[in-house]
Formats: C-alpha cells, sequence, structure tokens
C-alpha cells in the first residue's frame, strides 16, 4: 500500500506507517479504512509475527480530520456491510479481537482522540520525549470512542482515565509513561531506531510463544462485550455532537475562542 499508508517488510516485522504528515496524520475515512485492512491482512500472514503502527512526519496521528469535506458517520458504506461499528470500533477490533500478535505502536508526535484510540489498541507503546497523548473529546464537544472507554481505565485505572479525559489533559511523553499510557520513553533523535530495534528484538522470539501469550492477556482483559461496549461509545458520541452544546464546542474549536454551554 502507498499514498495515505505506507506498509513495510523487515524481517517477521510489519511496520504501518500513517501518511498524511501535512495533516498531522489526521483520519479521513481512506486512512482509517486502510489502517484496519492492513491490520488485518497482517494478522494473517503467516510470515509477519510483529507488527508495528507509527506515523509520518512528526505526528503519530491527531486524530479526525475536521477540515475535511467529507461527511463523518459511524455508518460508512463499507462499515455498513459489516456492522453498525464503524471504522472507529475497528482499530479495537482488528488489533485485540482478530489479531493475537503483537501490535507495537510507535507513538512519535501527537496521538489526539481517535489517533490516542488507535495507539492505545496496541498492545505496546513506546514514546517520544516530545510526543503529546490527550483524549481531546470535551473540547470538541463529544465522547470518547475507538476503544478507548475500554483501554484507558485498563492502562491507568478508572479515577485516572476519568480525570485525563475530563479536564483534558495532554501528557508529554514522560507523564505518558507515568500515567501508564505508555512503557518506554525515547528521546526524538533516537526514536526511529529504537521503535524499529524493539519491534525486531520481540520478534527474535518463537511467534507461537508471543501468540500464545497476547491470547492469554487478551482473554483476562475480557470483563465486558467489547462490541456491546464500541456500540455505546458511538451512541454516546452520536448524542453528544447532535446536542447544541456540541455544535457549539466545534464552532468555537474552529473560531479558536472559549465555547458558551447552555447544557443542551
Amino acid at each position: 500500500m502507498t499514498g495515505v499508508l505506507r506498509v513495510e517488510d523487515k524481517g517477521h516485522v510489519r511496520t504501518i506507517v500513517l501518511n498524511r504528515p501535512h495533516k498531522k496524520n489526521a483520519l479521513n475515512q481512506e486512512l482509517a479504512w486502510k489502517i484496519v485492512q492492513a491490520v488485518d491482512a497482517a494478522a494473517v500472514d503467516d510470515n509477519v509475527w510483529i507488527i508495528g503502527i507509527t506515523g509520518s512526519g512528526d505526528a503519530f496521528c491527531s486524530g479526525l480530520d475536521l477540515s475535511d469535506s467529507e461527511k463523518y458517520s459511524a455508518l460508512t458504506p463499507q462499515s455498513a456491510q459489516l456492522d453498525d461499528i464503524g471504522w472507529v470500533g475497528n482499530f479495537l477490533l482488528s488489533m485485540r479481537k482478530r489479531c493475537d500478535k503483537p501490535v507495537v505502536a510507535g507513538v512519535n508526535g501527537v496521538a489526539v482522540g481517535a489517533g490516542l484510540g488507535l495507539a492505545m489498541a496496541a498492545d505496546i507503546r513506546l514514546a517520544s520525549k516530545s510526543a503529546r497523548m490527550m483524549a481531546g473529546y470535551t473540547r470538541i464537544g463529544g465522547s470518547p470512542d475507538a476503544g478507548l472507554t475500554i483501554t484507558l481505565p485498563q492502562a491507568m485505572g478508572y479515577e485516572r482515565a476519568m480525570r485525563f479525559m475530563a479536564e483534558n489533559k495532554s501528557l508529554s511523553g514522560e507523564e505518558a509513561v507515568a500515567w501508564g499510557l505508555a512503557g518506554e520513553v525515547v528521546d526524538d533523535r533516537a526514536f526511529d531506531e529504537r521503535f524499529e530495534a524493539y519491534c525486531q528484538q520481540l520478534s527474535a522470539w518463537s511467534p507461537i510463544t508471543l501468540r500464545l501469550l497476547k491470547r492469554g492477556l487478551a482473554k483476562a482483559c475480557e470483563f465486558i462485550d467489547v462490541e456491546q461496549q464500541l456500540r455505546l461509545e458511538i451512541s454516546n458520541i452520536k448524542r453528544a455532537f447532535a446536542s447544541e452544546d456540541g455544535q457549539e464546542a466545534r464552532r468555537a474549536f474552529l473560531e479558536k475562542r472559549q465555547p458558551t454551554f447552555m447544557g443542551r
């Protein structure tokens, strides 16, 4: 794949690179579905033992491209043929449910909204020092999607996840490690080299061992119905965006001003 997404193989490591650097790798329909398709393809390729995912340029993924002219809906023509979850829920399903190979996210810059959801759907995260990890939903009048109501409490606990999202915190790479959002912080200049080396390091182990390890851990975390929770997320964000407050939040965000909320 080329264009908005690059896929690179080296040994038994397949690296998926988001490639809209001029948009900070913001998600449009094409990029989002290509990510899902690339993960699904890697999951069934016997030569791929480790999957890496990162961004081109100085960003991981800045979330939904609000400047794009596309009409966004939870039901795109492609997703409607599959289910009512859409690409935003399929990030988590593709990496955690349909793929039993380790997925490593190289968070080389900003990771916001669905971009943060993409990073959190991975099994392991390395963050650069200049990385910025933020949910960002409160500032645009939305509610969490992309599996964040599942992955964030798992990573940091309930109260920290609540404060992180409700207060719209932005965490640096070092802070992300302290909060449990990443396992390692790497100097910017060494990040690409370290990310590649780490993925290659994991690929030195037996792929059977790692797949069984992931299956065991994923099963242990299944204390909720994942698909039902993803549908609840989409229902919630639809209601939030449809509210007057939600519309005001997005206007204020685009106009770079403080919103005025009315509670309706």
